[in-house]
């Protein structure tokens, strides 16, 4: 059994979910697919998925090794793309999309020293909160910020994960006063970001959950709006810590409520599947991950 053809086949199965889409994307049939899963079970000696007709999961120990395939093969082709392009200079045109967050006020923030690092790549950003085609529309990586991932057969690599934070400016604390527990948010007003989830749902320190409906004088659409009002100190509002960690070290905002927790989000680069990973897609995903882990 050739182990690492047998590892390959394997994770394609698991991206592809399902023997004939994985035999597709190999160029092999069904039957080789599924003998080569056979050959690695019995060489593991442990069955890696549950398959009946219409459907599989991964087992308990499936789930294990696919991360240790994904982690293993990853590094093989890094290293023989690496060993192939002679350690190519990331170079061309960049296509990206990235939320409006990453694309205005995160912007200044990265973009001068991604350019500075690498001067042969051309990048090319399209701002939108709405999820694109990246192989329909042409993009090269893509950055999302979310709770969860939902499924995709996109390669997901996580940047960081940024707690939820409740902020507002000196100013509207002055003219207004500091919350001292959730229930006093009632008395405050407080902005609205539309399209996200409509309620804040805060978890004390010693147990329970208090879910806060934001009501006051301004919603929007944008984040970027949505900053530019709790600046101004026209409420409270809730960001990511990464979205408003400049603005608290700067004295700009003050955290609200620091004892209570909001959840988190996770930021994502998004990728095609390919077997040899552009220099420049690399480039970009490592450079952001330093960003973020920073912030």
């Amino acid at each position: 059994m050739n182990q690492l053809s047998a590892m390959r086949a394997f994770r394609c199965i698991v991206d592809a979910k399902g023997f004939s889409a994985a035999a597709e994307r190999l160029d092999t049939t069904h039957s080789t697919i599924s003998r080569q899963l056979q050959q690695l079970e019995i060489e593991l000696g442990a069955q890696l998925i549950n398959r009946n007709t219409r459907r599989f999961s991964l087992t308990a120990a499936g789930e294990q090794y696919y991360a240790a395939c994904v982690d293993i093969l990853d590094r093989l082709d890094a290293a023989s793309q690496a060993i192939a392009h002679g350690h190519q200079r990331p170079e061309g045109v960049l296509r990206v999309s990235v939320p409006l967050v990453v694309g205005t006020l995160d912007l200044p923030h990265w973009l001068p020293g991604f350019q500075r690092r690498y001067p042969d790549i051309e990048l090319q950003l399209c701002c939108d909160d709405q999820f694109v085609d990246l192989v329909a529309d042409g993009f090269d990586v893509a950055i999302r910020i979310a709770s969860a991932l939902a499924d995709t057969s996109l390669i997901a690599r996580t940047l960081t994960v940024s707690s939820q934070v409740l902020v507002a400016s000196p100013g509207y604390i002055g003219r207004h006063g500091l919350p001292r527990s959730a229930q006093e948010l009632d008395k405050h007003h407080l902005l609205s970001f539309v399209g996200a989830s409509s309620d804040w749902q805060l978890s004390a320190a010693r147990g329970g959950v208090v879910s806060v409906t934001p009501s006051g004088r301004f919603s929007t659409n944008t984040i970027s709006a949505l900053h530019a009002a709790t600046l101004a100190g026209a409420g409270i509002a809730c960001f990511t810590q990464a979205t408003v960690h400049n603005d608290l070290a700067q004295g700009q905002l003050v955290r609200i409520l620091p004892n209570y927790s909001l959840g988190e989000r996770h930021y994502y680069a998004l990728y095609p599947q390919s077997r040899h990973l552009a220099p420049k897609v690399r480039a970009f995903v490592d450079y952001m991950a330093e960003f973020y882990q920073q912030s």
